[in-house]
């Protein structure tokens, strides 16, 4: 782990939750790296009682596991499979679904100014995606942005706190092979056309479907491209 952290001594458990979580979501602890909590202390400025907390709860939410059958019972970083992918977006899926749904239930002045955004987002998608070459971290910037409007916009907040605790799961797989779904880019923006398009003229019904069924279509998109590329940190 070569990240520096800005915690220090005494800094509170949600912080080194959240910065933890944040090396894994970014790859820099990769899947299925050892964790080491004398070294993790030390790297964090912190005593072991602040990070078991933080190592709890990211095994809890299944940033983190301890491998079945392993001699050691030391926890390791999530391996990065095409099961967890297609679990993790199906239930990405039916969580955006419902702010979808929800979205589509706005007054009238704020859904269509909603759905202007959605739409402005999703064409600076496409024109990016059709670059001869197109820059990665703006893809999946501007996809991100396009499902955060949304969620921002409508979900409730224990949707939210459902929400923010799932997708950054997902984040992972999608920061990993964004480079491998860049072709794909093409379909999956016809997709957001169906969901900003069902928000605007207020049908929620088809703004849930339409968002569930992107999710789903990506999950078959990444497990096709994990078939290719191969599994990362799965468990001997």
């Amino acid at each position: 782990m070569t990240a520096t952290s800005r915690a220090g001594t005494g800094t509170s458990a949600p912080v080194v939750y959240t910065e933890l979580r944040d090396l894994i979501v970014s790859g820099r602890l990769a899947p299925g790296a050892r964790l080491v909590e004398q070294e993790l202390a030390r790297h964090f400025g912190v005593s072991r009682t602040p990070l078991r907390e933080s190592l709890r709860r990211l095994e809890q939410e299944g940033y983190v596991l301890r491998p079945a059958g392993a001699q050691q019972a030391r926890l390791i970083v999530s391996p990065m499979t095409r099961e967890d992918a297609r679990e993790l977006f199906h239930l990405v899926g039916a969580l955006e679904g419902l702010s979808a749904r929800e979205a589509a239930a706005l007054a009238d002045e704020p859904r269509h100014a909603l759905a202007a955004e959605l739409r402005k987002t999703n064409e600076r998608l496409a024109e990016e995606s059709r670059s001869r070459r197109p820059d990665h971290n703006t893809l999946y910037e501007l996809d991100e942005q396009f499902h955060k409007h949304y969620v921002l916009a409508a979900a409730g907040p224990r949707l939210r706190a459902m929400h923010d605790a799932v997708k950054p799961q997902a984040e992972r797989y999608e920061r990993l092979y964004v480079s491998l779904l860049a072709d794909e880019l093409g379909t999956s923006v016809k997709e957001h056309d169906r969901i900003w398009k069902s928000i605007r003229d207020g049908k929620g019904g088809d703004a849930q479907r339409a968002t569930q069924a992107n999710w789903r279509n990506a999950a078959d998109r990444l497990a096709a491209v994990i078939a290719k590329s191969g599994e990362r940190g799965a468990w001997a």
